[in-house]
Formats: structure tokens, sequence, C-alpha cells
């Protein structure tokens, strides 16, 4: 009898450790959708000091400096040969591609339009997943992606008046190169902790940004303020490094493309943070645009693939 409940027993145990890892990297991924809810009014306030490619590639030293100090510390081997193309997707997507268009972007429009491409980027990120790594989410997933998409489409256009801008190139360039390294970062989290995944490709680019960053500071004007250098620290610091091991660990968790669902609540964030920190005005329409987008979330999160 104690052998037969003993068998009997086993099963919930082997059942409840994936949920509770599921849940734990829903939680994760959440916390890394917060602090790139911030990149945007942090690159804001950074770019009342510093010129575009100052900010930039200082930006990415720093994140580098700490992440290489981390991985020294903790006396991290380098990875295998066959990580490096995927770590080199990850540089050029992350931590150059992304922070570059988007910043060129900001200098002609407000925060509310460059979250359009924030709003795109959940379901650009599951499309490069699934001929990437394979994944086929369901119809119900993608139902609820597009209709999630659409909102925040719909809600972002009407910030801006529905008018297009010369940024609009850097916003959909900097889409693209943004959902490349969101799906190689979330494949190799599977295969090394997320925060190496990060802390190497930061490295690996520390070569090409420190020069950068030198010349970029001896030809663009600076202005330290306090606004500035807090936007600096946060984009290096939170944006760059903290907030992408915990968006990582929870890509590889949960799967790139449920993880990447979450980002649908980025936009509103972000726009919730521009009112506070940058006096922007918010339309009654927030709340209608954040109910239907948590119901699309939901739904992207119990869909099976």
């Amino acid at each position: 009898m104690r052998a037969q409940s003993s068998a009997t027993a086993a099963p919930p145990i082997a059942v409840t450790a994936p949920r509770d890892r599921r849940g734990f990297g829903t939680l994760q991924a959440a916390l890394g959708v917060i602090a790139f809810s911030l990149t945007f009014p942090a690159t804001a306030w950074g770019l009342e000091g510093f010129g575009p490619w100052s900010l930039v590639a200082v930006r990415s030293v720093l994140a580098a400096l700490i992440a290489g100090g981390c991985l020294l510390a903790l006396r991290v081997p380098p990875p295998a040969r066959k990580h490096w193309p995927g770590l080199a997707v990850v540089g050029a997507g992350v931590v150059l591609g992304f922070p570059m268009l988007t910043t060129l972007a900001l200098q002609t429009s407000t925060t509310a339009h460059a979250a359009v491409v924030v709003g795109l980027l959940p379901l650009t990120t599951a499309l490069l997943s699934a001929l990437r790594v394979g994944s086929r989410p369901s119809r119900t997933f993608w139902v609820a992606a597009l209709a999630g998409a659409a909102a925040v489409l719909a809600f972002t256009a009407q910030q801006s008046g529905g008018a297009l801008t010369t940024a609009d190139l850097y916003l959909f360039g900097a889409l693209l190169v943004c959902a490349a390294g969101y799906t190689e970062g979330g494949r190799l989290a599977r295969v090394m902790p997320g925060w190496q995944v990060i802390g190497w490709a930061l490295v690996l680019c520390l070569p090409l940004t420190l020069p950068v960053a030198a010349v970029a500071l001896t030809a663009e004007p600076v202005r330290l303020t306090a606004h500035s250098v807090t936007g600096l620290l946060w984009v290096a610091a939170g944006s760059q490094f903290l907030g992408l091991i915990v968006w990582y660990r929870g890509m590889a968790a949960i799967g790139i493309p449920k993880a990447s669902q979450l980002q649908l609540a980025q936009p509103l964030l972000t726009l919730v943070w521009s009112v506070l920190l940058l006096n922007e005005h918010l339309t009654v329409a927030a709340p209608l645009t954040a109910a239907a987008v948590l119901v699309c979330i939901a739904v992207t999160q119990r869909a099976r693939g």
C-alpha cells in the first residue's frame, strides 16, 4: 500500500514544479517589461544632455563594464564557440541596433509615437520565433496576439494624431533588429543563464562601442544635469542589463511567443511614465486600451502551442 501510495503521490510533484517555474518565469518577463517601459522616457531625459551617438555608445560601455565585472567576479568561462554567432545577433539587435535607431527616432518623435514599435514588437518576435526555433503557437494565440497588437497600434496612432513622421523608418528598423535579438537571446537562455547571454553580448560589442563613445563625446556637446545623468544610468544599468537579464530568463521559462505578448502592456506603461516624467498628456482612451490589452495577454498566456 505504501508503495502504491508513493507511486500515486509522485505525479503531483512532477506537475507542480513546472507550473511554479512558469509562474516565476512570467513574473521575470513582466519585470523586464516594466524595466523596458522606462527606456523611452529615460532616453528622452538622456538626450537633454547628450547627443544621440554619445548616449547610445556610453550606455553600452557602462552596461558592458557592469556585465564584464560580474562575469569576472564569478569566473564565468566563455561560451562555447557555437554560441558566439547567436550572441553576435543579440549584440547587433539589442545592444546596438535598437538603442541607436530608437534614440535617433526620439530626436523628432514623441515617446507616444515611438511606442508604435513596442506595440508591434511582440507579434514580430513571435513570428521570428516561429521561423527560427520552430515554435508553433495555436490559432487562438495568433488571434489574441493580432487583436492586442491592433489595439496598441490604434491607441498609439490616436496619441500621435495618426500621422507618419520621418522617424518611422528608424522605428520599423528598430522593431526588426530587436525582435531578432530577442528571439536569439531567448533561444540561448535555454542553454546558459539569461544574464550571461546579455553579459557576453555586451562584452562582445565593447571593442566597437568604446572607441565610438570616445569619438562621440568629443564631437557632440555634453551637458550634465540631473535628468541627463539619471536617464543615462537607467538605460545603461536598467534597460540594457538588469531588464534584459530577467527578460531572457522569463523567455526561457515560458517560451518566446508567450513572453513576447507580455510586451503588449509596454506601450501603455511607457505612456504612463511619459505623463509622470515628461509631462505629456494622456487621453481617456488609455483605460479602454489597457483593458483590451490585458484581455489579450490573458488569452495568449492560456493558449497552448
